[in-house]
């Protein structure tokens, strides 16, 4: 016991001194006379280059990926506003406070990057000035993103979470973890027209096979899992898909040796007025597959996608002709006051493509569908030809996004709530590991090029081991603790339910091992 003082002294003397070092570095000035302009521009990660950017948004820190002894960046505006950073390392960490400012002050402009790197000889090189344009007054980006973040090993089920990041810095923080509730997975978080204060999130595992209701700042259990979810904009009804997927693997050969059918599902709906999950007459044929519900803004619509029963037997996975699977999309009207439902429609359908299309999405104006299409099946990232696409409305139009998409499989998306912002996840980097993308979208429904989620760590995604998927804006913090969530996933007290039976329903007799294939 008496040494501890000594070894507490040593330890704040160690710390003081690293302090002062790390005081010293980040102050540290150049003085450049003299270098060689390079022709190229400068090879940085993650690319960070010719962009539109949120006003809004955290430093887009990056690494230089050219080796030198110092590294020095200027960061400027026509304004002559400007953000040195002098570093040892090829890390560029840009300071929050000053680039905060500077990106609020030239909304609508340009930001201009000068690179130069110090060789061994202690020479400097100058690279091609890089830049980036600041989106406009009124285009800022969404506060918050909610995703889940998991390894990418297909078994690997214990280690789920739901997390929420500012996107305005780099605070994140858990909304729940599976390891929480008894290694639980946690799934399929959905908010109301981007609003943190309504959320419906999907659990499974040791506390059942359920959904958490989420309501100013109150949670209640909610007896059965809801799926793909979406929430009528008015708040009363949420659109489910109910499912029994399956995943299994292809020889090696193959880029993505992981798939998943669908051998079952369909659409739903949950009325919180009665509390009572209804079926959609129109689309209970136990001979088509139906997912992906999502809202039109006004929500006089429906969107899902849909596609026939390819094989007799459900049981055989992978099922006949699984590899021919392409869903096309649907659209059928809704009346929320009188809760009537119209007749099917076509919107765009697989004959036309050649493709599968997933996940429709509409831009909060209603101008514009956001949808995915891959070669066949119903997850995307587990094709690897998984490409974004956009919709026009008003012309039924559509074109791929070249500029958001890359040469990996893209997947899950969001819009923000001005719809100038769209999230997705993607392979990009890589092939294996999922990370957040975001992309502006101008007036003309055009997206720009695409850029990963900023780290406060220019070498964070170099050491990361998680997939990022699920994105979905939202306008702010959910505030409701997890702690909160936990009690209420752990409680036996939930809302009983009794779901209708359908022809994509399971038989009574198939109890809880339905369940557990949600």
């Amino acid at each position: 016991m008496k040494y501890r003082p000594r070894y507490l002294f040593v330890i704040c003397a160690v710390a003081g001194l690293a302090a002062i070092f790390y005081v010293l570095t980040r102050n540290e000035t150049v003085n450049i006379k003299t270098y060689t302009d390079i022709s190229g521009s400068p090879n940085i990660y993650p690319d960070y280059t010719d962009l539109v950017i949120p006003s809004n948004i955290a430093p887009l820190n990056f690494q230089i990926k050219h080796p030198g002894e110092k590294y020095y960046v200027r960061i400027y505006t026509s304004a002559n506003q400007d953000i040195e950073i002098v570093s040892r390392k090829s890390q560029i960490i840009i300071p929050l406070k000053k680039w905060r400012k500077l990106l609020r002050a030239n909304q609508g402009k340009s930001v201009f990057y000068d690179v130069y790197v110090m060789g061994a000889d202690g020479g400097w090189q100058r690279y091609q000035t890089i830049s980036n344009k600041i989106a406009g007054e009124n285009e800022e980006i969404d506060s918050h993103i909610v995703y889940r973040r998991l390894k990418p090993n297909y078994n690997w089920y214990n280690s789920v979470g739901v997390f929420q990041r500012n996107l305005e810095n780099f605070d994140e923080s858990v909304v729940i973890h599976g390891k929480s509730i008894g290694n639980s997975c946690v799934n399929c978080h959905t908010f109301i027209n981007n609003d943190p204060k309504s959320m419906l999130l999907g659990f499974r595992g040791k506390f059942g096979y359920d959904t958490i209701l989420v309501e100013d700042g109150k949670a209640e259990k909610v007896g059965t899992t809801f799926g793909h979810t979406s929430w009528h904009p008015s708040g009363k009804v949420a659109a489910l898909s109910k499912y029994r997927v399956k995943q299994f693997f292809h020889w090696a050969g193959r880029e993505e040796v992981r798939d998943v059918v669908e051998l079952d599902s369909c659409v739903l709906y949950y009325d919180f007025r009665s509390k009572s999950v209804k079926t959609i007459k129109a689309m209970a044929d136990k001979e088509i597959l139906e997912t992906h519900p999502s809202w039109s803004p006004d929500g006089k619509y429906l969107y899902f996608v849909s596609t026939p029963v390819l094989w007799e037997d459900r049981h055989n996975v992978p099922p006949e002709n699984f590899e021919k699977v392409k869903y096309g999309l649907m659209r059928i009207s809704y009346d929320i006051n009188t809760d009537k439902w119209g007749e099917l429609e076509t919107v765009l359908s697989s004959e036309k493509t050649g493709l599968s299309i997933l996940m429709p999405r509409i831009s909060p104006d209603g101008r514009f569908l956001l949808f995915n299409m891959c070669e066949y099946s119903c997850f995307s990232l587990f094709q690897t030809n998984s490409d974004l696409y956009m919709m026009d409305m008003e012309t039924g139009e559509y074109e791929k996004l070249e500029m958001a998409s890359s040469n990996k499989a893209e997947g899950w998306h969001s819009w923000s709530t001005n719809g100038r912002w769209i999230v997705f996840s993607s392979k990009r980097d890589g092939g294996i590991f999922t990370r957040l993308c975001i992309s502006y979208v101008d007036q003309d429904g055009k997206a720009h090029k695409s850029f990963m989620l900023p780290q406060k760590s220019a070498a964070f995604y170099d050491s990361l081991l998680d997939t990022f998927n699920t994105p979905e804006f939202s306008t702010g913090p959910i505030e409701i603790s997890k702690r909160a969530l936990g009690r209420v996933i752990r409680s036996k007290s939930e809302t009983k339910l009794e779901l209708p039976i359908t022809g994509a329903t399971p038989k009574a007799d198939a109890g809880e091992a339905w369940r557990q294939q949600l």
